[in-house]
């Protein structure tokens, strides 16, 4: 007898109420889910997460990086851009600088944690858009935003041809829309991707993607600074109500490395490796428990891999 039908048996409930409603919406491709490994600072910790993926069996869609163009080399975004094409596997590189990281008070104050989130003025604005052109100018083709007015200022550069009309804009969960009217504007806006809140319910996230048609990126384990929060029992319904979704395995009890850098890089490496071996544990269970659920190959319709220029070899 299974722990289900015990549970139905001995009349009690197997969930904590009506169950959201199923998405029917898709992947070009027809697939309901993609897996991302985030954190990924570097090209020594994508050569580590893509060698762990092989060893593991885990089918890597897309990697995104927070420490921000900025701070890559020429040559780091050149190695990159050729690993993730060579895989093939989207590239996000996150566009900075933030309020966070600059010089004025208000994004330290106890009562203003959205502003560390925010492009900081004019000059920012301006930094953030650099940052996205430069990843263009190296083939990569996807960027993380946090700012509404980066993003409807990038969203016109793509329109105008000042970046490739390939260009795709993975919007952070440090924007923090949370409900189904402000993600829309952002999907209005040309963000191609939301990584919504990560304690959001079932429930909430079933009416959000009734409402927007882009992915949503959903944290399966948040790390500790975005809650903490572990879900992988949650797997089967995040995949079956927010279709088409990225998986997103983060890492709790792991410590924040923003800005990363080679001073970091054994620890970023490690992280990088365990959130492969996070991922294999929730796609066992995805399995179990939604062994008909479908993902995409890699380098499918939709992803936004590297097509950078004069690539190396993997």
């Amino acid at each position: 007898m299974s722990v289900r039908e015990f549970l139905r048996a001995s009349g009690m409930s197997e969930t904590d109420g009506p169950a959201p409603a199923t998405s029917e919406k898709r992947f070009p491709d027809g697939a309901q889910y993609r897996v991302e490994i985030p954190s990924v600072e570097g090209p020594a910790v994508l050569a580590a997460v893509l060698d762990e993926a092989r060893a593991r069996d885990v089918r890597v869609h897309r990697i995104s990086q927070g420490s921000g163009v900025l701070l890559l080399t020429d040559d780091e975004l050149s190695d990159m851009a050729a690993r993730g094409a060579a895989e093939p596997v989207e590239v996000s590189l996150f566009a900075r600088p933030l309020a966070g990281w600059g010089t004025g008070a208000a994004a330290a104050a106890s009562g203003a944690g959205a502003v560390g989130a925010q492009a900081r003025g004019a000059e920012q604005l301006a930094q953030c858009l650099l940052d996205i052109e430069r990843a263009a100018h190296f083939g990569l083709r996807s960027v993380l935003i946090t700012d509404i007015g980066v993003l409807a200022s990038a969203a016109r550069m793509r329109e105008q041809g000042y970046l490739p009309a390939d260009m795709q804009f993975k919007i952070s969960v440090q924007m923090g829309l949370a409900n189904p009217a402000a993600i829309r504007i952002a999907q209005d806006l040309g963000a191609n991707t939301y990584n919504v809140p990560t304690d959001l319910s079932l429930a909430q996230l079933a009416e959000i993607r009734r409402a927007v048609d882009i992915p949503l990126d959903i944290y399966v384990e948040a790390p500790d600074d975005q809650g903490g929060f572990v879900r992988h029992y949650e797997i089967a319904e995040l995949v079956r109500v927010a279709a088409p979704v990225y998986l997103k395995f983060g890492l709790r009890n792991a410590p924040n490395i923003y800005p990363s850098g080679t001073h970091l890089e054994a620890t970023a490496v490690a992280l990088g490796r365990e959130r492969v071996r996070r991922a294999r544990i929730g796609l066992d269970l995805l399995r179990r428990f939604a062994p008909d659920a479908i993902t995409s190959e890699l380098g499918a319709a939709g992803l936004a891999v590297p097509s950078p220029v004069g690539a190396v070899a993997k």
